[in-house]
């Protein structure tokens, strides 16, 4: 490896706050959207796309400022690794959205170093939030499938 190489590989992955703001901002607008009851605590949403692929949304926590809701993709087919589950907090005052867990990870951290044991990428955080972005667009596509149940 080169000098430039190998400085670069042991730099500190360091997050770029207004990008990440942006992404949160995003999924919150899209989450207030998939959930005009968001402050309802033990609701779910259901969003069937096919007869094999479902999604629920379903608020765990609230309280005046923030809520806390799991989405996970319930389909009946292939592994349990392929069915990505996610823990958000919606931080109301500030109308965020964040990624507190994923794949019953929970505490990520805002960068890693790399290589590391679990092989989190240095900005898996900021990933995962892209993730929630693309996921949530995806269902308000398919938000005329919504079912509304109480738990």
């Amino acid at each position: 490896m080169t000098g430039n190489n190998e400085h670069n590989l042991r730099r500190k992955y360091v997050p770029h706050l207004p990008s990440i703001q942006r992404v949160c901002a995003l999924n919150y607008v899209r989450l207030i959207k998939l959930l005009p009851d968001c402050d309802t605590e033990d609701l779910e949403y259901q969003f069937k796309v096919n007869n094999t692929l479902n999604y629920s949304i379903k608020i765990v926590e609230c309280s005046r400022y923030t809520s806390t809701v799991t989405m996970a993709q319930e389909s009946v087919v292939g592994p349990d690794f392929m069915r990505p589950v996610v823990r958000i907090r919606l931080y109301h005052d500030a109308q965020l959205a964040e990624v507190i867990e994923s794949q019953h990870i929970g505490a990520l951290k805002p960068s890693y170093e790399y290589p590391n044991s679990k092989m989190f990428q240095k900005n898996e955080k900021e990933m995962v939030n892209l993730f929630l972005s693309e996921w949530l667009l995806f269902c308000s596509k398919h938000k005329n499938q919504l079912q509304t149940t109480s738990v």
